[in-house]
């Protein structure tokens, strides 16, 4: 079996396959750094002091891209997001079953919680900071478009949900509860994974699938 790739290896893939274009590869390396330093401490206890750190560079560098921490951190909410909506776009629409096209496309989310796990952290901690109403005004404007941003995200699985049931393949009753109830599981390895050494992509597949058939089962899928 092939050992698993590095982690920035795996991110750099992760922004291939999701689309996620950036032309500035300076802006990409902060982006990167950002994620890992508000994974491990958190937007409030996190400084652009810790990301220059990181990256082994000045806060000038940060500044000329972002003029404050929390622009820095809005970019990286957005960016994780624009990874899970491209990552999804190749199944999305593919002909077929709803219920199977619900499963390539709870597949691909999951693995995205893996392996741009410290982006997904983020926007789940932005999340939580919008609810808690923990926000400036000005970040409040800007927190409000990332979270239709995401809710549109989910929108698209609840439309395939309530397709897959229409056929007769899932059953549940609020589909609004439902979708919820479905991304706590399948976004469950932010809060429970950890890489182990010489773990393959195999390794990361079968913990994949897990994840999925359990959620399906959540749904009312039949094995």
């Amino acid at each position: 079996m092939a050992a698993r790739p590095h982690l920035a290896e795996r991110e750099e893939e992760a922004r291939a396959v999701g689309g996620m274009s950036v032309a500035d590869g300076s802006r990409a390396a902060i982006l990167d750094a950002a994620a890992a330093c508000f994974m491990a401490k958190g937007y409030a206890a996190s400084s652009i002091d810790d990301v220059a750190r990181s990256l082994g560079s000045t806060k000038g560098r940060i500044y000329h891209h972002y003029p404050s921490k929390g622009d820095l951190f809005a970019d990286v909410f957005r960016a994780g997001m624009e990874m899970n909506y491209a990552a999804i776009e190749p199944v999305r629409d593919v002909a077929g079953l709803a219920v199977e096209r619900w499963r390539r496309m709870a597949t691909v989310h999951t693995r995205q919680m893996i392996v741009t796990r410290p982006y997904q952290r983020v926007v789940w901690e932005g999340v939580e900071l919008y609810l808690r109403g923990a926000t400036t005004p000005e970040q409040r404007e800007e927190f409000a478009r990332l979270m239709q941003y995401r809710n549109d995200y989910g929108a698209i699985f609840r439309q395939v949900i309530v397709a897959a049931r229409e056929a007769g393949d899932m059953r549940f009753d609020d589909p609004r509860v439902t979708e919820q109830l479905m991304f706590v599981s399948l976004n469950s390895p932010l809060f429970w994974y950890t890489p182990r050494p010489g773990e393959s992509e195999h390794d990361i597949e079968v913990i994949v699938a897990q994840v999925v058939d359990f959620t399906a089962r959540g749904l009312g899928v039949s094995a």
